[in-house]
């Protein structure tokens, strides 16, 4: 088994970029057409540890010179993810797919689904209603792109279900791979005792990549993350054998990813699975435990019962 080859600098002989700095930096040594799949979740100018909060001009200048260097790499059947919430001042919201979106369109990109990621907890809010979803605003350079929808279908709500009249009676209505997600995604997000929860504020749950990881991209192709963040993006992409690239500038964050993929390769990082249903307290819950991730193998390890959450600052990392 050869070990995932990571490197801290673009290096398209590597299986993982991580770099630590500025994604600009990283974006200027990438290649004209050169990813298959920008997918990230940029800072929301609100003042976290990880941003400095500007002018909202200023921010969106700055959003616009990032998008301008992900379109200029990205191929021409590529796909771009961008994951938003809320610009939240004084308790005013500023929805900022609305405010970016015609920072792509100048681009000429062409917007295939507004997503909308349904989650269960955030913050109790007493003077508005408490905000559950985000959304991902979902572009293509062309009308030519990568769309693997068979890779991504969902279980029929009515499996047997057939059709009543009409030349295909009988036969069932609906098809028997599974039914399209829809653009309502019901994802937990990454909260307090989530398998997946590392010191990161505002992580990604693996799964949200997963789904566009399948669907956009094939094996072999780059996917490049400019807010990597706890390498969320990279883990999707490496557990289904692409290559992941990323920029971030907290070097914790940066250290935290290499240590998940590390432990993804030793079969140690757990992760939810993407066919473990939301927990509904009313309903009888059959649990699907943790599936444990091992980049090295074809077939991932199963799942195994949750130990304590790890810390992660402490010292030392497999290389």
């Amino acid at each position: 088994m050869n070990p995932i080859k990571i490197s801290p600098q673009f290096n398209r002989e590597a299986d993982c970029v991580l770099f630590e700095g500025d994604c600009l930096d990283l974006i200027r040594q990438i290649p004209d057409n050169f990813v298959k799949l920008i997918v990230t979740s940029p800072p929301y100018n609100i003042g976290k540890t990880y941003e400095n909060k500007l002018d909202f001009n200023d921010y969106l200048s700055q959003q616009r010179q990032v998008i301008e260097g992900c379109v200029r790499v990205l191929e021409e059947s590529g796909s771009i993810c961008w994951q938003v919430g809320n610009f939240v001042n004084n308790g005013e919201i500023i929805p900022l797919d609305v405010v970016l979106y015609p920072i792509f369109a100048s681009l000429g990109l062409h917007l295939r689904n507004r997503i909308v990621w349904q989650f269960g907890h955030g913050l109790h809010a007493s003077k508005r209603f408490s905000g559950r979803y985000e959304v991902i605003l979902w572009f293509t350079k062309t009308d030519e792109y990568t769309f693997n929808l068979d890779d991504i279908r969902v279980p029929q709500k009515y499996p047997q279900k057939k059709h009543f009249k009409g030349p295909k009676k009988g036969e069932l209505s609906g098809n028997p791979l599974g039914k399209n997600p829809s653009d309502i995604w019901n994802i937990p997000n990454v909260k307090a005792n989530h398998v997946e929860k590392t010191v990161h504020p505002c992580q990604f749950p693996v799964e949200l990549i997963e789904r566009l990881v399948l669907a956009m991209t094939n094996e072999g192709d780059w996917i490049f993350d400019p807010y990597n963040g706890v390498g969320t993006t990279a883990i999707a992409a490496l557990i289904h054998k692409r290559k992941a690239m990323g920029a971030e500038i907290v070097p914790e964050y940066v250290f935290i990813a290499k240590d998940r993929i590390h432990k993804a390769e030793r079969g140690e990082l757990r992760i939810r699975p993407m066919e473990r249903h939301v927990y509904d307290p009313r309903t009888p819950y059959q649990n699907i435990p943790p599936k444990v991730v091992r980049l090295s193998d074809d077939v991932p390890g199963q799942g195994q019962l949750l130990e304590p959450k790890e810390d992660y600052k402490v010292k030392g990392l497999s290389e």
